[in-house]
């Protein structure tokens, strides 16, 4: 039998959008108020998806809670209360959007969790804006 399971999670972190080869000006056009200098945080939610068949000795899928800690390791422990920019060497060249940040994750996520299940990644940044890997 094929299912999914999920696990919620949350970190809070700061960030700057912006891009050294642009001017301050261009920046701020293009990424407004999360170009800040200073950064600006936010308060994000994920949620973990893994699919793929139950055991049929256990009745599980994945034991969540070597799932909650995998996420506490690989996740919650890297990002929360970071500045994303600065100490997370990850994102020394790429801009942390919530696109890249949901598809780090991923990487992350897909160094620890077997092949056989499929994990998907969805990142809420504000209550109304959110993305997810693989879409």
């Amino acid at each position: 039998m094929r299912v999914s399971v999920f696990r919620k999670a949350h970190f809070n972190a700061a960030h700057r959008l912006y891009r050294e080869d642009w001017s301050d000006q261009k920046n701020k056009e293009i990424f407004g108020a999360c170009s800040n200098p200073h950064y600006h945080g936010h308060n994000y939610e994920l949620e973990v998806k893994l699919t793929g068949e139950v055991d049929p000795e256990t009745g599980f899928l994945y034991d969540l809670g070597n799932l909650k800690n995998i996420i506490k390791e690989e996740i919650e422990d890297r990002y929360d209360h970071k500045n994303l920019n600065v100490q997370c060497p990850e994102f020394e060249k790429l801009n942390p959007t919530v696109e890249y940040i949901a598809y780090m994750i991923y990487e992350h996520l897909r160094a620890r969790i077997e092949s056989d299940y499929d994990i998907r990644i969805t990142l809420w940044e504000t209550p109304r804006n959110y993305a997810q890997y693989p879409a």
